[in-house]
């Protein structure tokens, strides 16, 4: 099996090793090539304004001046000599839940893979409010991932599809188990602009995200985590909703 490794938390963050470290239970051909610095919130963005530089930092190590999206494609079109059976992204220091997916760099980084027809899936460890887990931020990521992705390498994927794993922000030995989820939605009040202004005297603006927060909506990735489980929730990227598709073309009839 051939992997290739990606993430928007940078070369060299500590959730790459972590998974790293995850991928070399299942095979030693395994490649990466990830953002030389961090690319949170990015989401698909593609750099088309100003031309992407790739360095190597060792046998089968690359990084690149872009984005997560940057990266894949740089990974398949410029370092791999073979498209790889499987891209995954992360281990994300942060959550990647519901409408949250939309702007993840992480979760974003599996979708180019999945639109390239390869295997993809994006991981990322829950942290608490103040960005920590108690102990080892990892430990949940770093001792069920083995667990969560041999289901998921044991059969292809639909097309087009990905996978978004989340894990909760527990000790590994506190974890309850995996749930197969659907997308939740957040409340979207929850969203923060702080207002600053800089040692010059000029305001500044910057977005911030509330605790996470569930309704009594049940069955999403939200709950789940919120619960004590692992959540696996298949995604995918067609986005039509086909049930307005027939109202929509009425509309337009005569």
């Amino acid at each position: 099996m051939r992997i290739l490794l990606t993430n928007d938390d940078g070369i060299h963050a500590p959730g790459l090793e972590v998974l790293e470290a995850i991928a070399r239970e299942f095979t030693d051909d395994i490649w990466i090539c990830a953002p030389d610095e961090e690319q949170s919130g990015m989401g698909h963005a593609l750099t088309l304004t100003r031309p992407v530089r790739l360095r190597q930092h060792g046998d089968r190590r690359f990084s690149v001046t872009g984005t997560p999206t940057d990266s894949v494609t740089m990974g398949l079109r410029k370092v791999m000599d073979e498209a790889p059976d499987v891209i995954l992204s992360g281990v994300n220091r942060g959550a990647n839940l519901a409408d949250d997916i939309t702007y993840s760099g992480t979760a974003s980084a599996a979708m180019e893979g999945a639109l390239a027809g390869i295997r993809s899936i994006a991981m990322s460890q829950v942290t608490t409010r103040h960005g920590e887990a108690d102990g080892d931020t990892f430990d949940a990521a770093r001792n069920w991932g083995k667990r969560v992705l041999e289901p998921l390498f044991s059969a292809p994927l639909p097309d087009r599809t990905l996978v978004n794993v989340n894990f909760p922000p527990l000790s590994a030995d506190a974890v309850k188990g995996i749930r197969v989820t659907r997308q939740g939605f957040h409340d979207y009040s929850r969203g923060t602009v702080v207002e600053g202004r800089d040692p010059r005297g000029f305001k500044y603006f910057w977005f911030g995200l509330d605790q996470i927060e569930h309704t009594l909506d049940h069955g999403t990735d939200l709950e789940a985590i919120d619960e004590g489980h692992i959540s696996v929730t298949p995604l995918q990227l067609d986005l039509t909703h086909y049930t307005s598709l027939g109202t929509l073309a009425d509309r337009y009839q005569g």
